[in-house]
């Protein structure tokens, strides 16, 4: 690499190629200088880190941190992709890989950017890797194995529709070949359009009707909440087609509780438990925390605006019969409120003011969830400083 390389975005991926390629590139930041693009004439090749998006960039050689870690990476790679459930699909199929004895490394979108451990990787190695539409959408090669769950719709705020969301997320299957294995969820119509593209052999899946038979009986499964085997069903599928032995796919599925910030169980006041679903940034994922319980219910929602679709989440919240009160906070609790019958709503404007009033009004057996629907720009620099407000006001 020469000085005539660029890396574009200094965050987390960044941060790690400038490190990889040893300080021998240029780093161009928005933050620094909101010009910090328009001119890139004087670079060979540019890397892109995910967070700039593709459109933005006018340069004849684009490559991605991604994309290079792609053309590198000297063993199988397995990547996962959809609109919500990703992290925690690929961290089951990490945790069942490893407690088998293999040479397992997880990255991408969850944990660290995989040019970090490219050092460590040899041809029996293999890597696990969480992909966005953002790391995806540029790339040239898909991974050997790849995992398509729920692909609706998501970063509108970005994306021009949803249409283009998920035209970017294709070449996680579009390049594979013959010998490659894509598993697709056949549950939701934008991920069975994934099943044409590509030579890869394909595995549909339904993730409700029994049809990967778990190892376990569902309640001793420690992820809450049927929406989960949306997760744990591709990653049982995974795990055998790797020939993981069916008592290390179960003492995983047993014993994984989750990711921080996704219906995390983050302690105990007066009787009443307080769960953090943070990560919860759209309504489908909104829903599905709601649905993942049938004690009654405190739903703390709201937050920054990304322009979606209200409409389904407001018909589940006003007719589930265990959802005693709906707190809404930041900039869209109007826009929700609007939704709901009167009495199930109260506008608590601050995640502290939500809180303080489940501490005065819950009753021992009662659940208080935070899960937004909506991200939390707002007020909070990102999902995980919301996440850790909450369990700091609930530990």
């Amino acid at each position: 690499m020469s000085e005539k390389t660029a890396i574009l975005g200094y965050g987390t991926e960044g941060q790690a190629m400038q490190k990889y390629l040893d300080g021998a590139a240029t780093v161009l930041d928005e933050k620094d200088d909101p010009n910090a693009f328009a001119d890139l004439s004087a670079y060979e090749i540019v890397y892109r880190s995910p967070g700039v998006p593709l459109a933005k960039i006018d340069h004849p050689n684009i490559s991605s941190v991604t994309k290079f870690f792609f053309e590198k990476c000297p063993c199988p790679i397995i990547g996962i992709t959809g609109t919500k459930g990703k992290g925690t699909t690929s961290t089951l199929i990490y945790e069942m890989l490893k407690a088998a004895g293999r040479d397992v490394y997880l990255g991408g979108n969850i944990g660290e950017p995989p040019v970090n451990f490219l050092g460590q990787l040899n041809p029996e190695s293999i890597v696990i890797l969480e992909l966005s539409s953002f790391q995806l959408e540029d790339l040239t090669q898909s991974p050997h194995i790849a995992v398509v769950l729920n692909v609706t719709s998501e970063h509108l705020d970005v994306h021009p529709n949803t249409e283009a969301y998920r035209e970017a997320k294709q070449p996680i299957v579009k390049f594979q070949s013959e010998s490659d294995h894509a598993f697709i969820s056949d549950d939701y119509e934008g991920s069975r359009a994934f099943a044409p593209l590509g030579a890869g052999q394909k595995h549909l899946f339904h993730a409700h009707d029994g049809s990967a038979p778990l190892p376990v009986p569902r309640e001793q499964i420690g992820l809450r909440g049927d929406h989960n085997l949306e997760n744990i069903t591709p990653a049982v599928l995974v795990a055998r087609h790797l020939e993981i032995p069916e008592d290390t796919i179960a003492k995983v599925l047993t014993e994984f509780k989750g990711l921080p910030n996704r219906l995390e169980p983050t302690g105990e006041i007066n009787g009443v438990q307080y769960f953090n679903d943070s990560f919860s940034t759209t309504p489908e994922t909104s829903i599905a925390a709601a649905r993942a319980f049938t004690e009654p219910l405190y739903l703390i929602a709201g937050g920054s605006e990304k322009n979606s679709d209200f409409t389904e989440w407001g018909q589940v919240m006003s007719n589930l019969p265990h959802l005693k009160k709906v707190l809404l906070i930041g900039l869209t609790a109007p826009k929700l409120g609007a939704l709901l019958p009167p009495e199930k709503v109260e506008m608590a404007e601050t995640l502290e003011a939500a809180i303080e009033y489940t501490k005065q009004n819950a009753q021992p057996g009662d659940v208080v969830v935070m899960s937004p629907a909506c991200a939390s720009f707002d007020q909070f620099k990102n999902y995980k400083a919301r996440g850790q407000r909450f369990r700091d006001l609930t530990f």
